[in-house]
């Protein structure tokens, strides 16, 4: 594709017009606004995958028509067998896959005290044997028709290391930038490009579930928890939807291999960090 510029098309290079597309998670939070924006952006197929059958037809319904052919598959990604089924599904309901978002991810807690050896388990097999074992399958349908495919992974800011609550969930999320790295290598002479997106605290239908459950957080804590953010909210799942858009489409251009921290944090700052801004002045510099 080139990448000239044409100006009569100035955001042409956005679109995943004739594209199918795959998005986990994509029943509800930011893996619906992923698909929200591919559909407003022209694409002809998308396959959700969740695990709520009931969710993920009306989530499929809502976006289904003008020109955009959306369904719904559920399945478990902590299983080979899962995601197996994404594979054989988008190829016998479309035959063809450009674009790949993984949205879908555990996010329970659990410390360096109390993290037992199933957690450990359950943690990796969702959120890293199943993000390996879908590249290499949406990889082997692209190369086998020759797409310059695109696949795009959801990481987190927490990678750096600094929530105490997050062990397994950290451990996780950093493994995705060596995997990453390595199926963007990997896969550079097929065309095909894999990045990462690291988001930061965002607010989501499963965030909200994730704070009354395990914080015991009263139905007010995202107001109470924006109230104390740098720019005065949390990340919303529609602006982080735009940063994968950007990775999977060819707006990107070349871009693979990539691991883009998406927060209002710092890298290792955590959650901890004062809530007040840098002194402008200091009393040495009168000295």
């Amino acid at each position: 594709m080139s990448q000239a510029l044409n100006v009569d098309q100035p955001y042409g290079h956005g679109s995943f017009s004739g594209q199918t597309c795959v998005v986990t998670g994509g029943s509800q939070g930011l893996g619906n606004a992923v698909a929200q924006l591919m559909a407003a952006r022209s694409a002809e197929n998308i396959l959700l995958v969740g695990r709520d059958q009931a969710k993920g037809d009306a989530a499929a319904a809502a976006l289904d028509g003008g020109g955009c052919n959306v369904s719904f598959l559920s399945a478990d990604i902590g299983t080979s067998a899962g995601i197996s089924s994404i594979a054989s599904t988008v190829d016998e309901r479309y035959g063809k896959v450009h674009a790949v978002a993984s949205c879908a991810a555990a996010t329970w807690r659990g410390t360096v005290w109390n993290t037992t050896g199933d957690m450990w388990d359950e943690m990796l097999a969702i959120n890293v044997k199943a993000n390996g074992l879908l590249i290499s399958e949406m990889a082997k349908l692209m190369d086998r028709d020759g797409i310059a495919g695109s696949i795009a992974l959801v990481g987190s800011i927490a990678h750096h290391g600094a929530v105490g609550e997050l062990f397994p969930y950290v451990v996780a999320k950093h493994g995705l930038e060596a995997m990453v790295r390595h199926a963007a290598y990997s896969l550079r002479m097929e065309n095909i490009r894999v990045n990462l997106i690291n988001p930061g605290w965002m607010d989501t239908p499963n965030e909200d579930a994730v704070q009354k459950q395990f914080h015991d957080a009263p139905d007010d804590w995202l107001e109470k928890a924006e109230s104390q953010q740098a720019f005065g909210r949390l990340l919303k799942p529609a602006e982080v939807a735009r940063g994968i858009c950007f990775m999977l489409s060819g707006e990107s251009g070349l871009m693979s291999g990539a691991s883009i921290d998406f927060d209002q944090t710092m890298p290792g700052q955590g959650p901890a960090a004062p809530h007040e801004p840098i002194p402008r002045h200091f009393p040495w510099e009168t000295q």
